[in-house]
């Protein structure tokens, strides 16, 4: 008889918690958007990265200012191959 009531809470316990990470999951996903950048704040640029890790390579042509940081991929920085002219 206590193992069933004692499981009958765990299961009260587990089901809190799960409706608790489901409710901050979906006010997450509900979450505004930051607002773009002013209009003529970007920047053309023409630079290529290559991941170290898997060989993955991007080439940015767009960014905030004229050296950003690297890009993030198989979380780590990209290493910078080359500015392009």
């Amino acid at each position: 008889m206590w193992g069933s009531i004692i499981w009958f809470g765990l299961g009260l316990v587990l089901l809190y918690f799960i409706w608790k990470i489901g409710l901050g999951m979906l006010r997450g996903m509900t979450s505004t958007l930051p607002p773009p950048p002013p209009a003529g704040e970007m920047r053309r640029i023409n630079v290529r990265y290559r991941c170290s890790s898997c060989g993955t390579e991007l080439r940015m042509t767009m960014a905030p200012d004229q050296n950003p940081p690297p890009p993030k991929h198989c979380l780590d920085d990209m290493d910078l191959i080359a500015p392009i002219d």
